[in-house]
């Protein structure tokens, strides 16, 4: 049975820690508040941004907090205007190719929005090579299952077949919450320890030393 591997955006295939940051920064400016050092803000990313904002400043009121929402959005749509894009780590396009192409499904599992989704499989190659992409507008956010769910649903997949390749514990426990195969990178948001802590049955330092796990996983599927 083909595998299927479901990657987080964020951290894992796309470096928007700075731009993550940079509206965090320009978001508590405008409701008057210190900006966040960047320590804070990374332990959030990958909830959905109601829920993100909220434990970054849990204080707010909840006027003040959708005005602090708005901000983070309204700072990302400035970078956007500007021409902004996250680039990718090095190695994740070359990675996902080559799973596509040994007959992975491949699928998306984000804290982004759906518009955020959309501008990442506007990206050269991505609509061909994800089966289906799920987002925390579309249901319960990390580490809710619920995404894991319809990823498995719309891929035809089972716990046993699929994998989660994260970068920080809340995709961790969705995917344990899922059932599925908890997989972590050492290059997003939150650090080695922190994942494995969260429950990462592995968190890979390198996309080469990712691809060794994967292909350990893959034979293991597909002799079953």
């Amino acid at each position: 049975m083909r595998p299927l591997a479901v990657f987080d955006i964020d951290g894992t295939l796309v470096d928007s820690r700075a731009s993550i940051h940079r509206a965090a920064c320009e978001a508590a400016r405008d409701i008057g508040l210190p900006e966040p050092d960047y320590d804070r803000v990374r332990q959030i990313v990958g909830l959905s941004l109601e829920h993100a904002m909220a434990v970054l400043e849990p204080g707010l009121d909840a006027p003040t907090l959708a005005h602090f929402v708005a901000g983070f959005r309204a700072s990302f749509n400035r970078m956007y205007q500007e021409g902004h894009e996250e680039p990718l780590y090095p190695g994740a396009m070359e990675t996902i190719r080559r799973l596509h192409r040994d007959g992975w499904r491949l699928a998306l599992a984000t804290g982004q929005n759906r518009r955020g989704v959309a501008r990442n499989l506007a990206r050269e190659g991505w609509a061909d090579l994800f089966l289906s992409s799920h987002c925390a507008e579309d249901g319960p956010g990390k580490p809710d299952p619920a995404m894991l769910h319809a990823a498995m649903a719309a891929c035809d997949a089972c716990p046993a077949t699929t994998l989660m390749i994260g970068d920080t514990a809340h995709d961790i426990q969705m995917a344990i919450n899922a059932g599925v195969l908890p997989l972590g990178v050492a290059w997003g948001f939150h650090t080695i320890e922190e994942q494995q802590a969260a429950g990462a049955r592995h968190v890979a330092r390198s996309f080469a030393e990712l691809t060794v796990v994967l292909d350990g996983f893959a034979d293991l599927t597909r002799a079953a």
